[in-house]
């Protein structure tokens, strides 16, 4: 197979979104890929950081599922399930559950997303490679700009 160099200019006639979803669908692929090899998925370990601190906080709520849902609108997957996350988790003594619904992070499951919070650099590292810390930033720049031109929100 050969790849066909494309021009500066040819690129520049490119459709953004074309690049931006082949982009995306690479780096979750690759992320979850990398976090599948100490034992983990991407929406386990979002589980685990959004219920760490909670049970040791002075109001400790713990959260539902659908309080986790919410939490997690943002960048959850249309194919994540997050109720079968959950019940590996508590198989796991990762998570606990209570009357009410409610999970709470156990000490084991705090342990196990710092572990992976761990890898977190590596993989950073990996994605960034070979893309200087300037370019880095510019392009987020553009990608804001893009945003805000078709209206969408950048925080």
């Amino acid at each position: 197979m050969t790849v066909q160099l494309r021009t500066d200019a040819e690129l520049a006639a490119e459709p953004a979104a074309y690049w931006t979803g082949v982009a995306h669908e690479a780096l979750i692929a690759f992320t979850r890929a990398r976090q599948a090899e100490p034992g983990f998925t991407q929406p386990a370990y979002w589980l685990l950081r959004n219920l760490s601190g909670h049970d040791l906080s002075a109001d400790g709520h713990g959260m539902t599922l659908a309080g986790l849902r919410q939490a997690m609108s943002t960048y959850l997957r249309p194919e994540d399930d997050l109720a079968a996350e959950a019940g590996t988790l508590l198989e796991r003594g990762w998570l606990t559950r209570d009357g009410d619904g409610r999970l709470w992070i156990t000490e084991a499951g705090e342990e196990a997303r710092a572990t992976l919070k761990r890898h977190a650099p590596a993989i950073r590292a990996r994605i960034h490679r070979g893309i200087s810390d300037a370019d880095y930033v510019t392009t987020v720049k553009v990608l804001q700009q893009m945003i805000r031109n078709t209206g969408g929100a950048t925080r």
